[in-house]
This record gives C-alpha cells, structure tokens and sequence, in this order.
C-alpha cells in the first residue's frame, strides 16, 4: 500500500502528490504482462466477494446520508450496492479477464523497400484522471479497464459515494500489492474539495488525459480548465423515433425498455418522436405502457391530446436528461423533422429508429450524428457490455480520439516501432 499521507490543507501540494505517484506506477504498469494484470482482476474479484459485508456496510453509510445531497429515487438506486451488485461487479472482473490484453498489439506492419520494418503497436496512454458520479460500481469497473489497458488511474468520484469508493480503492489497492503491480496505479481523491479538481486539471506534465462522466457543467468546467486533453461524456439525451411504418408492438416495446428497465443511466431514452400519420393511434396505445410503468409524460399540444394527463413539455424539457421515469414526446410530420429534432435538442449519444421502411432506416443512420445510432432496438444497448466490448469507462460523444462506449483499445494509442539493418537515409 501506498504510505504517503495526503496534505488536505494544500490542494496543489495533495494534486501534485496524486499525478507524481500516479505517473511512476504507469511507466511501471506499461511493462507489466498480461498475465500479471489478469491475475489482479481474479485477485479483485476475490476480494469483493471476501469482503462483501465490509463493503456493504461502508456503503449503508452513503446510503443513509443520501438526503443530505438531495438525491431522487433513481439517484439513490445507483449508489446501492447488494450481494447481487456485488457479485455482478466480481463477474464483470473476470469477464475483462478474458479480454485480449490491448498492450503490445500489432496494428498493422510493412516493409520499405529499403528493407525497414514499420511495425505499429498499441501502447497505454499512460495516466487517467476519471471524474464521476455517485455510482460505486464505476470506481471497480474504471480501475480494471484503466489497468489492463496499462494505465495509471486517479478516481474522482462523487462525494455522495466516499465511503463506498474509500473501502473499494483500499480493496483494489490490496490486490495490486498482492499482484506485485505498483499500487499508487490505483489512487483515490480522498477529499470533497473542488479545488482539488482544478489543481489535478493543471498537471498535463504528468496525467495523459481526463475523462470527466457527470452532469454537464462538470463536463463544461473540465473542458474549459483542462490543459490536458479530455474524453467528454455528455448528457444522455437520447430518442425513440417511430416511424409511420413501425411495428406497433416493437415500438411500444423498445419505447420501454429504453425509458424504464434502467431509467437513471446515460443511455435510457429521454424523448419520444412519434409521426404524424401514426400518432392518434400509437400515443393512446403507448400512454398505457408508460402510464402502468409509472411514467410522467411531458409533450406538445397534440401528443397531449392523445395522452391522458399529459403535462405540457417546455423548450427546456427537451433539452432535459430527466434520469429518472419522465419522458418528453412530441408528435413530427416525418423523418426530417425528427432529424431536425434530434440535432437541435440531442447530445450526440444514443438514437433509435423504428420503422419497417429500410430507405427510412438509411437516411436515420446516415444523417443522425450521434455516438450510437440503432434501428429497431433500444438505446440501452450503447453499452460496452452490449456492443461487445467488455466493460467500459464511459461512452464518449466526442469524435477525438474515442467515440461510443470507451473500452480497452480506447485507452491506448499508438506508436511506430522500426527495425533495419543499418539502413541510413540518403
């Protein structure tokens, strides 16, 4: 374990301290081998499973002052953690186990025809400073992708979770050391101070890039103080367009599973666009689903006609990622007004289309700029897990360097590796 004792009274002294160790155990954790880095995924797994009441009960304490933070219902849902969690998060560990390790992997390679060999290979980006939310689970599932990508981590998590993130970083940290891997490649900001951010946000001589995952003013500040670059992980304002020619029953279905299975996490729909041609016929339909779901609707004039009890949405409701079982409709003439829609009120992360009509699909793919753009199926399958990535650090909306559900391969670049012969240039 790390023996240095954190100065809380200094954020610049605490910050400096934090990017120093964590650059040290990167530039360790880059040469470690795969074998190494799997065998503290298993060790991890081990210890969360071992340690399941202690890490229960730390987080009862979370729980308990969830009120303080004002926390909603879907808030507090996410800062729980169970057995059954618990348990989800051990196999999720061992699943990333089974992952190619990315490290050392050959890309792509030539031969000039003065004989050099131009080989180029995947290499960690090195340090990654991760800020979040007030979900525990996250703090497990950054630090395994971070190392077995061969990075150094420092987690900023919620201040809601710290004692839940406390007693997972000393876990996670005991397995490193059981591991014989540097164990400052796992850190935790120990500490609610803000300033504690702005100081980590300076120190690009030492921390590779931040990847900021919360609610859009922490995404605009880190943006905007960063002198490294920065991952985004915007809001979630993901639709469900349904087409004229939709299926009803799929519709209907994809609309709640996208709104309700999860409705607190980034890629549940926060919109329904409804064409017109459909819409006196679907919206009734559709209002009895979200109404036995427990939804509040929010729409326009028309689809408030055809939804009973329906309030009426604002100009910021369709801006609103609602985290929670609201949902804004809105009835369209056609597809390119709920592309329109879509780009005017959207944040690039999620989109759905339903529809039976496969030039409809095509346009909807083609002109919806989005991370993830799906046809007939929820939005809650932009996942890492989902897409077959393993687990992941976030879904990023930008397009530079990684897009979608960050994995492994996003957390690495790249360099050129040359072998010759005693070639010289001319």
């Amino acid at each position: 374990m790390s023996a240095v004792t954190p100065n809380f009274d200094s954020p610049s002294c605490y910050a400096a301290g934090l990017s120093e160790r964590a650059h040290v155990a990167a530039r360790g954790l880059a040469m470690a081998r795969g074998a190494t880095k799997d065998t503290w995924l298993k060790r991890s797994a081990q210890l969360l499973r071992d340690q399941s009441e202690r890490i229960i009960a730390e987080n009862s304490k979370d729980v308990a002052r969830a009120p303080e933070f004002d926390l909603n219902a879907a808030a507090i849902d996410r800062l729980k953690l169970n057995p059954s969690r618990l348990e989800k998060l051990a196999l999720a560990l061992e699943e990333i186990v089974l992952l190619p390790n990315p490290v050392g992997e050959v890309i792509d390679s030539s031969i000039r025809p003065n004989g050099l060999q131009v080989v180029r290979v995947r290499v960690p980006l090195g340090v990654v400073f991760f800020i979040y939310e007030s979900r525990p689970n996250v703090t497990v599932d950054a630090a395994a992708i971070c190392v077995k990508s061969g990075n150094a981590v420092i987690l900023r998590g919620g201040k809601e979770a710290l004692h839940s993130n406390r007693v997972l970083h000393q876990i996670l940290q005991q397995a490193l050391t059981d591991c014989d891997l540097p164990p400052d490649a796992v850190q935790l900001v120990q500490t609610p101070d803000r300033a504690v951010v702005g100081e980590l946000l300076k120190r690009s001589d030492k921390i590779s890039v931040t990847i900021p995952r919360g609610g859009k003013s922490l995404i605009e500040r880190v943006a905007a103080e960063a002198k490294m670059p920065v991952i985004k992980h915007f809001d979630g304002i993901c639709h469900v367009y349904v087409d004229a020619t939709a299926d009803f029953a799929m519709a209907r279905r994809i609309v709640i599973n996208s709104k309700v299975q999860r409705p607190g996490v980034c890629n549940a729909a926060e919109c329904l666009l409804v064409h017109r041609d459909i819409a006196g016929k679907f919206l009734p339909e559709m209002a009895v689903d979200l109404q036995s779901a427990g939804v509040e609707v929010r729409g326009c004039e028309q689809s408030r006609r055809l939804i009973p009890g329906a309030l009426a949405a604002t100009e910021a409701d369709y801006r609103t990622e609602y985290l929670d079982l609201k949902l804004s409709v809105r009835v369209v003439d056609g597809l390119e007004q709920a592309i329109e829609h879509i780009e005017t009120y959207g944040s690039h992360h999620t989109e759905t289309v339903v529809t039976n009509d496969f030039s409809v699909a095509q346009r909807f793919v083609a002109a919806v700029d989005s991370a993830a753009v799906l046809v007939n199926a929820s939005t809650r399958f932009n996942d890492g897990g989902e897409l077959g990535l393993g687990a992941e650090i976030g879904i990023s909306t930008d397009k530079f360097h990684a897009r979608g559900p960050c994995g492994l391969k996003e957390l690495t670049s790249y360099k050129y590796v040359v072998h010759g012969n005693g070639q010289i240039r001319e």
